[in-house]
């Protein structure tokens, strides 16, 4: 098998410049979170943003179009976001795979497969299934979810270690296309009532997270970041292969399991709540990268964490704008910034040369 292997020998991070780097990125995402809250078809003054958030028992207009409405979906893209950051570079790491994360290696079209067979496994078991599916939304979706990330993962990562980075990465996108093409026919034959259960939610959004729902969304998602801090450490020594892992004294299978389990908490519940959300995974870990300048990962989750949930929320941003004939997809603005990053790293990134 023939790896990608990530720039671990780099000097260790400045404290410094991480710290600073940090304090930048919550700085933008308070930036970025205040402008969501005001902006949109209904524009909010930021005095009456700030008010309502610090007088939540106040009951004007803006406060509930604050409260019932922005900030549910700016806490849903900081979690989302953040959750997709982490995932990327416990992907790329446990891979030595630059290209590597949920979306790219089909991950997140195992958790679509799941959620899709949840929702028509349910309408086809009668009415009183669906009403069931629809009062325990959130769990339901979200043990749908974890199956399929999970299986995904497990293949994913037996395949890793046979094939190299390019092929593992034409067989996550062609398991995607598959997997998609699969859930059309799946949906096509449920009843309707199934089809808007599934509906908007296969483009990727940040608003249908409902708030008896958040707390299993950010609860899953904090104990997959716990694990991933516990996964730090070890994963430094993986990076310079399985040999000087277990030279270190690693258990190389354990931290893969461990890894993996992080990898389908941060990952299930997001795609379970807010659908196949693209290129976060993938252009996060570059972006903490460089902030970083090194490929430690100690230092990565945090500037991980913090650009995921910047991007998550700049994307809902502009998706939410309002806008005067047309509505705009998450993706297809995660899509303009992601395809030229990408497509950047590849012509001119150290850590993508072997791919070129």
């Amino acid at each position: 098998m023939t790896t990608l292997a990530l720039p671990a020998s780099r000097p260790p991070t400045r404290p410094a410049r991480w710290l600073l780097g940090s304090v930048g990125l919550v700085l933008a995402l308070i930036a970025a979170a205040l402008a969501t809250l005001s902006y949109g078809q209904v524009a909010i003054p930021l005095g009456e943003v700030v008010d309502a958030l610090f007088n939540p028992a106040a009951d004007t207009v803006a406060g509930r179009i604050l409260r019932d409405l922005r900030l549910p979906r700016v806490g849903t893209a900081i979690v989302a976001g953040a959750a997709l950051g982490l995932a990327g570079v416990l992907m790329q790491a446990l891979l030595r795979n630059p290209v590597a994360d949920a979306w790219s290696l089909g991950l997140m079209a195992g958790g679509q497969l799941g959620v899709a067979l949840t929702v028509a496994g349910a309408a086809f078991a009668g009415p009183a299934a669906l009403s069931f599916l629809e009062v325990f939304r959130g769990v339901s979706l979200t043990l749908g979810a974890a199956a399929g990330v999970a299986i995904a993962a497990i293949a994913v990562l037996t395949l890793g270690r046979r094939v190299g980075a390019v092929t593992l990465l034409v067989v996550g996108l062609m398991l995607t296309f598959t997997v998609q093409g699969i859930v059309s026919v799946v949906v096509h034959f449920v009843s309707r009532a199934g089809a808007r259960v599934f509906g908007g939610w296969n483009d990727g959004n940040f608003a249908s997270v409902l708030p008896a729902e958040w707390p299993l969304l950010a609860g899953v998602v904090l104990v997959g970041i716990v694990l991933a801090g516990a996964c730090a450490k070890p994963l430094n020594s993986l990076l310079l292969g399985e040999t000087y892992a277990k030279s270190l004294g690693t258990h190389v299978g354990r931290l893969r399991v461990l890894a993996l389990t992080a990898t389908v908490l941060l990952v299930a519940p997001v795609t379970a709540f807010c659908g196949p959300v693209t290129f976060i995974g993938l252009i996060v870990p570059h972006i903490a990268r460089a902030i970083a300048g090194t490929a430690r990962i100690g230092p990565l989750l945090p500037l991980a964490g913090l650009s995921g949930a910047l991007l998550a929320v700049a994307a809902d941003f502009v998706v939410h704008l309002p806008w005067q004939q047309h509505f705009l997809h998450l993706n297809a603005v995660l899509a303009l910034v992601g395809a030229p990053v990408v497509i950047a790293l590849l012509l001119f990134s150290p850590t993508m040369r072997g791919l070129r």
